[in-house]
């Protein structure tokens, strides 16, 4: 507590030496060189010592130097504030020079008694000013309820032309890391840059984040870009600007709050058996429970495996991994698939109701073939007990198919084809308490209320928007939305999935064979409950 009490003081006083120097009548006229030389504002540091200890070094300040008279000039400090507290304008006036060559020096003296810190304190300064740069030496005895303590202050600095910028921002700061689930906000009117982390993230991990930034032109910045800081707990880092002019911005940078982080990076797979067909085999990713277009596929190549066994062994499943990764080893292919049975097969098609064009897709959930409602064979989401959804995230890569085909395989002219990728949380139950599992679709009217576009249990939806082609690696994040006037609470039970498919009305079956999208890295950002 006495060296903050000391360190305040020593500050106070450095400012206020000033405010007694010497004045000689019969000094010479200095005019032209206090005109062309002296006169003007000057940027500075202060560096402090108690009993010969640093406690503090390189504090930037400014101060402005004008004529006072022939021999004089007088040395402001404008609108000093330090730890929240407005001290005003610190003025020296009439402080007289003297010359040595080029050299010009001056001496102060003052006598404080600063009731309000309950110091009391002589100090002596001597003072240099040549060729544009300024020195102050202070020696300050001082006393603090009775106790004497040395304080030493220098402080250099050095003349601007008046052209320099004024500005000291932080344009910008990110952080190069998965722990960090917020990038920081900045808010220059406050100086407070706020940003959040996993909840997976430990003390550790966050001591050794290295924020990168970038700040006005011509400023200076400390600590620098790039440098690990301490963002651990509760610990909050200052960074501290200075504009070319002096001008000082400072920030305070922490973690406002943690998120959990739903992750699928698509790395592992595992086979699986058809629901209705087990001898036909295909792969998911492990870590869903996941349903995919792949167990309908696996019907059609069970069922077609008797009448047309060539093709129906040709044909390829619509959910596969691939090489094609944006991070790791492995990716997600999605495909829209050609299912016209060869040949003079067109009745045996739609006795067993194959269709022409089987859209590709993965979600979280189940596919179970339902050869009495076919659309109702997607069973989305799985329990939710999380907090609110924030974000949905990842990426893709996707092209379109060449030949836009309907539900009878006829060719539909001038449409191109476009993926789907959207996340959804809705209500588990209903009003009379019976579980709710949305499905892509149904022929069914009392299924209606339960189709996942247009169900009234969706409370948050996340959906990308751009659905055409990319043929590079595209990020997107989308933030969830509240739908049909819901908002989430945390008493309720929920279910949540998202969906992904190679044609966006592939649902009824409508889109171009040769569709393909590739997924890779998804997320869902919540609040930690």
């Amino acid at each position: 507590m006495k060296k903050n009490l000391f360190y305040l003081f020593a500050l106070i006083c450095s400012m206020s030496l000033f405010t007694a120097c010497s004045d000689d009548d019969d000094a010479p006229d200095y005019s032209k060189a206090i005109e062309s030389e002296i006169a003007g504002d000057y940027k500075g540091t202060l560096d402090i010592k108690l009993e010969g200890t640093t406690i503090a070094s390189g504090l930037p300040k400014n101060i402005t130097i004008s004529k006072a008279g022939n021999s004089t000039i007088n040395l402001l400090l404008a609108n000093f504030s330090l730890m929240g507290m407005d001290l005003g304008d610190i003025e020296l006036k009439d402080c007289q020079l003297s010359q040595k060559d080029n050299l010009y020096s001056f001496t102060g003296t003052q006598s404080l008694n600063l009731a309000k810190y309950q110091l009391t304190a002589d100090v002596k300064a001597v003072g240099t000013i040549v060729e544009g740069e300024i020195s102050v030496q202070l020696d300050i005895a001082a006393k603090l309820n009775g106790a004497s303590q040395n304080v030493q202050v220098t402080y250099t600095g050095t003349k601007m032309s008046g052209n320099e910028s004024s500005e000291a921002l932080i344009k910008t700061f990110i952080f190069d890391s998965e722990l960090v689930t917020e990038q920081p906000i900045i808010n220059n009117e406050t100086g407070i840059i706020t940003f959040r982390v996993s909840d997976v993230a430990t003390d550790n991990d966050l001591k050794a984040l290295k924020p990168i930034f970038t700040i006005s032109d011509k400023a200076t910045v400390s600590p620098a870009s790039g440098v690990e800081q301490n963002f651990s707990g509760t610990n909050k880092v200052t960074y501290t600007v200075i504009a070319e002019n002096g001008a000082v911005t400072t920030y305070s940078v922490f973690v406002v709050g943690k998120n959990t982080v739903l992750s699928y990076d698509f790395e592992e797979w595992e086979t699986v058996a058809g629901s209705m067909y087990t001898d036909q085999i295909y792969k998911l990713p492990i870590g869903g429970p996941w349903g995919s277009t792949n167990d309908g596929v696996t019907s059609i190549k069970g069922l077609m495996g008797y009448s047309v066994p060539d093709w129906a062994q040709s044909l390829k499943y619509a959910v596969e991994p691939d090489t094609d990764a944006k991070s790791g080893n492995t990716s997600v292919v999605i495909r829209t698939l050609d299912t016209v049975l060869p040949g003079n097969a067109s009745g045996v098609q739609d006795m067993f109701g194959i269709p022409r064009n089987t859209a590709g897709s993965l979600f979280l959930g189940t596919f179970s073939t339902d050869m009495d409602d076919k659309l109702a064979s997607t069973k989305f989401g799985i329990e939710y007990t999380g907090g609110k959804p924030l974000k949905f995230s990842g990426w893709y890569k996707y092209v379109a198919g060449e030949t836009y085909r309907n539900d009878r395989g006829e060719i539909v002219a001038d449409k191109i084809d476009k993926c789907d990728i959207y996340a959804v949380l809705y209500e588990a139950v209903d009003e009379n308490g019976q579980e709710i599992t949305l499905i892509g679709g149904s022929s069914k009217e009392e299924n209606k209320n339960y189709v996942i576009t247009d169900s009234p249990y969706v409370v948050l939806k996340a959906q990308l928007d751009d659905k055409g082609e990319r043929a590079d690696w595209t990020y997107f994040e989308i933030p969830f939305s509240e739908m049909n006037n819901k908002s989430f609470e945390t008493n309720k039970q929920y279910k949540i999935t998202f969906v992904c498919t190679s044609s966006e009305e592939g649902a009824t079956y409508n889109g171009a064979p040769g569709s393909t999208l590739l997924i890779d890295d998804f997320k869902i950002l919540t609040d930690v409950k």
